[in-house]
């Protein structure tokens, strides 16, 4: 990226660069087409309306049916750190947050159509080069990455908001970025990073969370496992190695232990 915050409208028939990989977040909302979007490996059919936050390190790319439009937009850490949100305290974290386990980041419908008008002025000031264009352009995406970390918000345990003590969402943005690193997920691991004691670790993430931080961590391995099952061609081998399991017995006891059913029949289960 040349500046903190680049927006471009996109019509084309095929994904230009394929299994890309960039360090700066990246908004790309449909604005008409369907395809396949496939992020670390996991493939999600989109349509108009959807809205994708493809996270720093990410690799994605878009698979197209026919003729598509796209508005993009890529903003980087400091473009998030520079603006003060006000009402959504450290919503850096929330952008991170993001996993696209469920495709687009818009689960609310009346987000969804406020996000689409949004789009529409946002293309039409990039079309239009007119006094304090870059103030208006500016207002518009910051709208938008709110309404996306307001949804992406929902994904987090019940109790976070955005008034939540500022060293748990750390704690939580440590354990996404290190969920398929087991070491780094012990307890005693995550209390010293945090300079904490580990019996205090766990008092404090229940009476934030409402949850133990074992049940937390296992929580959401057990959903990108699902998801890796579900929308990717990946072997149990493959995923047992990608999540630091010791080889496919131990995954599938671990599984088995949380849903009640092997890796093989979950997925047979979402075959059928």
């Amino acid at each position: 990226m040349y500046q903190s915050l680049e927006i471009f409208y996109e019509k084309i028939d095929q994904c230009p660069l394929r299994d890309r990989q960039f360090n700066f977040f990246e908004l790309v909302y449909v604005i008409s087409g369907i395809g396949d979007h496939v992020v670390n490996g996991n493939k999600i059919a989109y349509s108009a309306g959807d809205l994708f936050l493809i996270t720093p390190n990410d690799c994605h790319e878009f698979n197209l049916e026919g003729i598509c439009e796209f508005m993009v937009v890529r903003f980087d850490e400091k473009y998030i750190r520079e603006y003060q949100w006000k009402s959504i305290d450290h919503i850096e974290c929330l952008l991170y947050y993001a996993s696209h386990l469920s495709g687009s980041v818009l689960v609310n419908k009346d987000d969804q159509q406020m996000v689409g008008l949004l789009i529409q002025n946002l293309k039409k000031t990039t079309e239009y080069q007119s006094v304090y264009n870059e103030d208006l352009t500016r207002h518009l995406v910051n709208a938008i990455i709110v309404i996306a970390a307001r949804n992406i918000a929902v994904m987090r345990p019940r109790n976070i908001s955005s008034h939540t003590d500022n060293r748990i969402l750390q704690i939580l943005d440590y354990i996404q970025e290190h969920i398929r690193n087991p070491k780094l997920l012990k307890v005693e691991a995550i209390a010293e990073k945090f300079g904490l004691s580990g019996t205090y670790l766990g008092s404090y993430f229940r009476k934030h969370c409402d949850e133990s931080i074992q049940h937390y961590i296992s929580s959401y391995k057990i959903r990108l496992i699902e998801h890796r099952l579900s929308f990717s061609d990946k072997r149990v081998h493959e995923i047992a190695d990608e999540f630091g399991f010791t080889d496919e017995s131990h995954i599938n006891k671990f599984f088995k232990r949380h849903k009640g059913l092997s890796l093989k029949a979950y997925k047979t289960e979402m075959t059928h």
